[in-house]
């Protein structure tokens, strides 16, 4: 019995013309360009034609593993001629942007030379750097420009000053209409006491101000007075507790005691 052997061949079915392009597209690979290239090879003072000519470099070392293409081989992708792609590349090498260094191809076992990208990219982290600096300069200046207080009533006026002077440095617009808000809920002294309470604890942030207030609101304390009394009682009430429910605090509720100490401490 003879036994008949096929090959099986893929077929592209007709139409089918942007799967096919879309699959060779994946296939061929891509080429990676750091956007900090882009964003700042003309300030490191690359040309378009010169940076087209480092992205076929680039390209070719990827796809071909061709370390030093030569200049009629990156003409073949580019709208310059041998010529002008020999004055380009002697362009970016005077300008110590691209060198050309020996590597070793452990494959074949030789020494074989190729360009070299560390000089551009020593540039690059340069201007990288000083942009950096740029940033952090404008960051810092808007951080220390003091922002204008709205006009308020004198006794708000005197708390935001108090908080510019517990925290060491000007509030922010946010910080100050958090201020606001506090005191458009509940009198402006129960606000500063808050903040006093939050320095002593060394808590110099809203969220440990904001807790104290909040806690206060729940049990509808509106005056110092107020808060003075539930202090009393706060204490009280600690003091006669049993043995065994001080016992029983020492265990998983020990947080949650130290944080009401630490709240309502005077």
């Amino acid at each position: 019995m003879n036994t008949k052997t096929s090959k099986t061949v893929k077929k592209n079915r007709e139409g089918n013309i942007t799967a096919a392009f879309g699959a060779d597209m994946l296939l061929q690979g891509q080429t990676c360009i750091p956007n900090l290239l882009l964003r700042f090879y003309k300030q490191i003072g690359i040309t378009d034609e010169e940076m087209m000519v480092i992205i076929q470099i680039l390209r070719l070392r990827g796809e071909a593993k061709d370390l030093f293409p030569s200049s009629a081989a990156l003409a073949r992708y580019l709208s310059a001629d041998g010529t002008q792609v020999e004055v380009i590349v002697s362009s970016l090498i005077d300008k110590e942007l691209l060198t050309v260094s020996q590597y070793y191809e452990e494959s074949r076992d030789e020494i074989l030379m190729g360009f070299d990208f560390e000089p551009l990219f020593e540039k690059l982290s340069e201007a990288w750097a000083c942009a950096k600096v740029k940033e952090i300069e404008r960051t810092r200046a808007l951080l220390d420009k003091k922002p204008a207080i709205p006009p308020v009533s004198g006794s708000e006026g005197a708390l935001l000053r108090s908080f510019e002077q517990e925290f060491g440095r000007p509030l922010s617009p946010m910080e100050i209409e958090q201020v606001q808000q506090w005191t458009g809920e509940m009198d402006v002294s129960l606000v500063q006491e808050a903040l006093r309470r939050a320095v002593l604890m060394g808590k110099h942030n809203f969220k440990y101000i904001g807790g104290i207030l909040l806690e206060w609101k729940k049990n509808n304390l509106r005056t110092l007075h107020e808060v003075g009394a539930y202090d009393q009682q706060f204490q009280k009430n600690k003091a006669g507790r049993p043995a065994r429910e001080k016992t029983a605090e020492n265990g998983p509720d020990e947080s949650k005691k130290a944080m009401l100490k630490a709240l309502y401490l005077r």
